[in-house]
């Protein structure tokens, strides 16, 4: 009986290493993050919101090019007028120093031009960019939960295969999240931007969740 005995607990124990193995394998989730980001409300509507402002700078810019143009063309009459024959020297004076002046003021416009375009790339990209980085974050936030909810070891980005995200080269999709996410981060979208369709499978996870 020892004999089966010691015999048997090898056995068992080496049956309850593999099994706690088998148990211990990670739970490997995946994410479009690209179709995530895309379709969430608050993505949308920073893109109105800043192409309204781009808008307005081209509206801004055309109207500082506008006035430059005038001042170009207004030199150029002066420049004209001042070399007329019929006038007296001094009304020539006059329209030299006319002319001077408009140049300066031509110069002045483009300055302006130049510091209007500087200013305003950098101020739309250091918007975009904090834009960018605030959705992603909430993004993030929400697949920490659900992977947290979902026992997922890893969740992996699928979107990008030719960029520096992980790649993936097969999934049967049954741990795919993207739907899931998207459907929680659209959740409270306002009623005048419409939701994306999507699969319903990720809406039918939460409510058995």
């Amino acid at each position: 009986m020892k004999m089966i005995l010691k015999r048997l607990i090898p056995g068992a124990l080496l049956f309850s290493l593999l099994s706690s193995a088998v148990l211990a394998q990670p739970k490997i989730g995946t994410i479009d993050l690209r179709k995530v980001f895309d379709n969430y409300w608050k993505t949308k509507q920073a893109n109105e919101m800043l192409q309204s402002q781009q808008a307005d700078m081209e509206k801004t810019d055309k109207e500082l090019i506008a006035k430059a143009e005038k001042a170009k063309n207004d030199y150029q009459k002066l420049i004209a007028d001042s070399n007329d024959q019929a006038i007296s020297a001094e009304e020539k004076e006059k329209r030299r120093n006319a002319a001077e002046d408009k140049f300066k003021e031509l110069n002045d416009d483009k300055d302006a031009i130049a510091q209007f375009e500087r200013t305003a790339i950098a101020t739309r990209n250091a918007q975009l960019q904090r834009t960018h980085d605030n959705i992603l974050a909430e993004i993030r936030t929400v697949v920490s939960a659900k992977a947290k909810a979902g026992g997922f070891t890893l969740v992996i980005d699928v979107s990008d295969p030719v960029g520096s995200s992980p790649v993936v080269l097969y999934s049967n999709g049954e741990n795919d999240v993207t739907d899931a996410v998207l459907s929680q981060l659209n959740a409270g979208a306002p009623i005048d931007i419409p939701k994306p369709a999507g699969k319903t499978n990720g809406a039918a996870d939460d409510k058995k969740k």
